[in-house]
């Protein structure tokens, strides 16, 4: 089912500011059905053709430092629940366990190879697995560690309505997010508190709007405007 009755919905989501959010997307079936092929087909006909890079880029990988060629991290998606998120690694192995869950670009933790991966953000088409598999959307809210989304005001809560992403709005507006949590480490002020305090806010305002926007053209106008 692609969207659940209001009445099966967690109750840690619900509440009326996420009603309002559930109501716009109810009448919005069709264009879910949709979504959701879209990402099967697109999802397949990708992994497909970058088979090859898969390859090459895990080789790098092992060639470069210790450790495992895909880094999963548990991460939050529709409804709240939680799924392991595929990503290259591009950093030392445990590094979530040296160091913040927020990474910044010059992150002592970051690997040669993985300097480059994230510059062209290569280290995010596994992800591409979790769309073919139904974890993840092509176009949806980043996913988060639990920590983040407990601080989740209730609207906010409204983005779990949907899968989570590759692509949104918000990444795209918030490309440069490194230099704006570099601005207030100098200032003396902590990762996870910039984050979120002065990141996510405003991501959050263009995830929601996107729900109040929502259909499949919307989406293909931001993977392609992702893309380039």
């Amino acid at each position: 089912m692609i969207l659940k009755k209001w009445d099966n919905i967690p109750e840690n989501i619900k509440n009326e500011k996420v009603k309002e959010y559930y109501d716009i997307l109810s009448s919005k079936k069709i264009n879910l059905i949709l979504k959701r092929l879209f990402d099967i087909i697109f999802s397949l006909i990708l992994l497909i053709i970058l088979s090859p890079f898969f390859l090459i880029i895990a080789i790098a990988i092992k060639i470069d430092s210790r450790g495992p060629i895909f880094y999963k991290q548990e991460r939050i998606t529709q409804y709240g629940r939680t799924f392991k998120i595929f990503k290259f690694r591009t950093m030392v192995q445990n590094a979530d366990k040296i160091g913040s869950l927020v990474t910044i670009g010059k992150d002592p933790r970051i690997t040669k190879i993985g300097k480059k991966i994230r510059k062209c953000r290569l280290d995010e088409i596994p992800q591409l697995i979790n769309v073919f598999i139904g974890d993840m959307s092509f176009v949806g809210t980043r996913p988060e560690v639990k920590k983040y989304v407990d601080k989740y005001t209730d609207e906010m809560k409204a983005t779990l309505l949907m899968k989570a992403g590759i692509t949104s709005r918000a990444s795209l507006e918030y490309k440069n997010e490194d230099e704006i949590i570099t601005k207030y480490l100098n200032k003396g002020e902590k990762v996870d508190d910039i984050y979120i305090n002065r990141v996510l806010p405003g991501k959050m305002k263009f995830n929601l709007d996107y729900i109040k926007k929502f259909n499949i053209l919307e989406d293909m106008k931001i993977c392609i405007k992702t893309v380039i």
